[in-house]
């Protein structure tokens, strides 16, 4: 079977506190609601759900959502460490795959979609970065901006889409309903064009634009 993995890493550090995990708390069963009773996107398609802060953690390991009852929810506290949560991700990225090829599953490459509110805490998560986009499951990295994120750190984590919020137009919790719906139709639509490609020619489908979301050229030095 073919599997295409998608991982949602979240920030959690305590200016995300109330509205910020709140808005993605309220968003994360609508995506559970609208892939689970989609028997063709939740065979294809796997979903896991990162946190970090001071560190992160796995929440949800990679499943397959018709088979979870509910996802867990976030919290917020701590300080923003890129660099963890990029470690986090390669080893589990890693481990995922390789269960999956034993399974006897084609694997396809994995999809992250990447949420900050603010700066990196840490040094050296460049690094971190590098290492994740260079082995050899590297993931297409889709990062969305919010608050008093920077716009140019979005764009050199994003290595396929980046967008950063529209602050005049929507406020933060809006803008993390709209993160929330654009992945869920990511996720549906991607499916959606493996069961017509068959598997050949397949093309990861992601929102060009996002209301309430600037999108970002990553082609810019």
């Amino acid at each position: 079977m073919q599997i295409l993995p998608f991982y949602m890493v979240c920030d959690e550090s305590g200016s995300m506190a109330g509205d910020g995990v709140d808005s993605i708390n309220k968003a994360l069963p609508e995506l559970h609601q609208e892939i689970s009773t989609n028997p063709s996107v939740a065979d294809k398609t796997r979903f896991a759900l990162i946190g970090f802060s001071t560190q992160a953690s796995v929440l949800q390991p990679l499943a397959d959502l018709s088979e979870l009852t509910q996802l867990p929810s976030l919290t917020a506290g701590g300080v923003t460490s890129f660099g963890d949560a990029f470690r986090l991700l390669k080893k589990t990225i890693k481990k995922d795959v390789t269960d999956l090829k034993a399974e006897g599953h084609d694997v396809y490459r994995p999809v992250v979609f990447f949420l900050s509110d603010g700066i990196p805490t840490d040094e050296g998560w460049q690094t971190d970065l590098e290492e994740l986009n260079s082995f050899r499951y590297a993931p297409k990295i889709i990062a969305f901006g919010v608050s008093d994120a920077d716009t140019a750190t979005i764009t050199e984590v994003a290595n396929f889409k980046a967008f950063i919020q529209q602050e005049r137009t929507v406020s933060p919790a809006m803008a993390l309903r709209e993160f929330a719906s654009s992945l869920t139709r990511s996720i549906v639509n991607s499916a959606t064009s493996m069961s017509a490609q068959g598997g050949e020619g397949f093309q990861l489908q992601v929102d060009e634009h996002v209301p309430g979301f600037t999108s970002l050229s990553l082609d810019k030095l």
